[in-house]
């Protein structure tokens, strides 16, 4: 039996969402020798440079930091070699983990994807699996090799999306499963006695990353679909529309089973609740944020405000 305290980690990751499968490896007492991060990058209206959270987490444990802007340079390859790593675990990174150190660890390297491969491979697995309508979505523990998340399965665990879920809570749920998967399946991959199942070759999907364009709603879509936008794309970018030549993001909107009557995007305003038309039925906008407010209930809204019942753009 391999004791977690004998084996030598280097863990890479970047987001919040990294930050469960850290932790449990800390709690496991697994000898976390490194942590691999994004350099730091601006942010906010002040533009300071500002640690990733996974940064953080290392820095409170007293772990070593590594910040390369690429790993396909010899001298951070060679700096990555001298930790002499058992396993290298990998969680949202964002860099690119060439041959040379994918075959640096003993065991390779480990990945912990968002969803069940080989469907949505790619950089939101996630947030498309909300947009696609699917009716449950998990994690891979998956061993990495040169292609884009085409690694052999070890484990994996599944979750139900509900119809009202959004991505930050789909993102919350499998970030446990992801951490309670990976300390169930690091020993049967220490161990050496086992080998991952190769992903079948049918029902790959790729999962794009999001981009600003794309959250922009297009009203004349169906509303089921654009439910599915919306939540998919809360909370980064958040779907977005144009009112009174203002910005203005929808956070959360509600279905009805009653008809739009009016050109999509046409607002309407019924026992104090907003509504618009879409492509096909009328849409609650529950939860709404106009450029330089904060995020308020539409209700709220509507008492402190004058609204013309235009046509989002």
């Amino acid at each position: 039996m391999v004791l977690p305290e004998n084996t030598r980690v280097i863990f890479a990751g970047t987001p919040e969402f990294s930050t469960g499968a850290l932790q449990a490896l800390l709690d496991a007492k697994y000898n976390v020798v490194a942590v691999y991060t994004q350099p730091d990058r601006p942010k906010g209206r002040g533009k300071k440079l500002a640690k990733s959270p996974v940064k953080e987490l290392a820095e409170i444990n007293n772990i070593p930091v590594y910040q390369p802007l690429s790993l396909r340079k010899e001298e951070a390859q060679t700096e990555l070699k001298a930790l002499n790593a058992d396993v290298m675990v990998v969680v949202a990174y964002g860099l690119i983990l060439p041959e040379a150190i994918l075959n640096t660890p003993k065991f390779g390297c480990i990945n912990i994807h968002g969803s069940l491969l080989p469907r949505w491979r790619g950089a939101a697995p996630i947030q498309r699996a909300i947009e696609a309508g699917d009716a449950e979505t998990g994690i891979a523990i998956m061993q990495m090799d040169k292609g884009l998340d085409t690694g052999a399965v070890w484990s994996e665990g599944k979750v139900a999306i509900t119809e009202t879920m959004n991505s930050g809570e789909l993102f919350v749920a499998l970030k446990q499963i992801g951490s309670d998967l990976l300390i169930k399946t690091l020993p049967i991959i220490l161990e050496g006695k086992s080998e991952p199942i190769p992903q079948p070759e049918e029902g790959v999907t790729y999962a794009e990353k999001l981009t600003k364009e794309e959250a922009r709603i297009n009203w004349a879509e169906p509303a089921e679909l654009l439910d599915r936008k919306i939540r998919a794309f809360n909370p980064a970018p958040c779907a977005h529309t144009t009112w009174n030549e203002q910005l203005f993001k929808v956070w959360t909107a509600r279905l009805t089973r009653e008809p739009s009557t009016k050109n999509p995007g046409t607002l309407e305003v019924k026992d104090g609740l907003l509504f618009v038309n879409t492509g096909s039925n009328l849409m609650e906008i529950v939860t709404m944020q106009v450029a330089g407010k904060k995020a308020m209930l539409a209700s709220e809204f509507l008492k402190g405000t004058q609204l013309h019942l235009e046509e989002l753009k």
